[in-house]
């Protein structure tokens, strides 16, 4: 594999949720030894927080939890999709704006829902990125602190399967 694989987390604004997965899956990929070989990165469906740091209580729970990581918000564009392996939806909204504006359909064919990656929510969920209802990573941005845990665990949870999608695709690669 010549280039790096490449994924992108999208939620709504890219402060809450899409920070949290980018710092989650960067820091599973060093553990993993893949992260000279995976570059992560994250964004929003909307421009509304571009250039602002992460919201301070996704800040807080990642550093409660031994995660780092500077974060500026941005927009996803869909001149990305060319350079993207894949893009992560936090949520089932997400996943209908990013297909919409994929530009083929290989390009959407690389959106997936992240929940669909947590192996504990059973195999009928399987791996396909496809909504079956329940998959959305709730919005934590309108409630207090427990929102935030709330959605690092589900994150956390969908990382492990996540992480062995990616791995499986560089060792076909390779």
């Amino acid at each position: 594999m010549t280039s790096p694989y490449r994924v992108c987390f999208v939620c709504t604004g890219n402060i809450c949720r899409s920070p949290i997965a980018e710092s989650v899956f960067r820091a599973r990929l060093t553990e993993a030894g893949l992260d000279g070989l995976v570059e992560v990165d994250s964004a929003g469906t909307d421009g509304w927080h571009e250039g602002d740091s992460a919201d301070p209580r996704a800040v807080a729970v990642l550093d409660a939890h031994g995660y780092g990581g500077d974060h500026t918000a941005r927009q996803f564009h869909a001149s990305w999709f060319p350079r993207l392996d894949l893009v992560i939806a936090l949520d089932e909204g997400h996943l209908r704006e990013l297909r919409r504006l994929a530009p083929t359909p290989e390009d959407a064919a690389k959106v997936r829902l992240l929940r669909s990656y947590d192996l504990s929510l059973g195999p009928s969920l399987g791996l396909s990125g496809e909504p079956s209802g329940g998959l959305g990573v709730p919005d934590p941005y309108y409630g207090g602190n427990a929102g935030f845990e709330e959605c690092l665990e589900m994150v956390e949870a969908a990382s492990e399967g996540l992480l062995d999608t990616v791995r499986n695709t560089i060792e076909k690669v390779a």
